[in-house]
């Protein structure tokens, strides 16, 4: 199969610790890893007021992570991120490079 870039960017609850982010975006950096794909970056923006309130929540800290991957890799990133409570929204895309 071929290897695509791509970016998921999500966002997790903002009473979270900065360290409890790290562990979150940590995590899902070694489920790509796992699943045979390379991450080239991974950081925290910052907490961030939402466009629009979201579960009673005004504010998140947003996650951008580039990783590449063959076609199934964010389908089960996509499952795992749906899945967590901590994770409000998040947004795979495919990087035009």
């Amino acid at each position: 199969m071929a290897v695509t870039q791509y970016e998921a960017f999500y966002i997790v609850r903002p009473e979270l610790s900065d360290a409890d982010v790290q562990k979150i975006a940590d995590r899902f950096k070694t489920i790509v890893e796992e699943q045979g794909g390379t991450v080239e970056s991974a950081g925290l923006w910052d907490k961030r007021k939402l466009a629009y309130e979201v579960n009673g929540l005004k504010e998140g800290n947003y996650i951008l992570m580039n990783f590449a991957s063959e076609a199934p890799v964010p389908a089960e990133l996509s499952r795992r991120m749906r899945n967590d409570e901590e994770i409000i929204r998040h947004r795979i895309y495919k990087r035009r490079v």
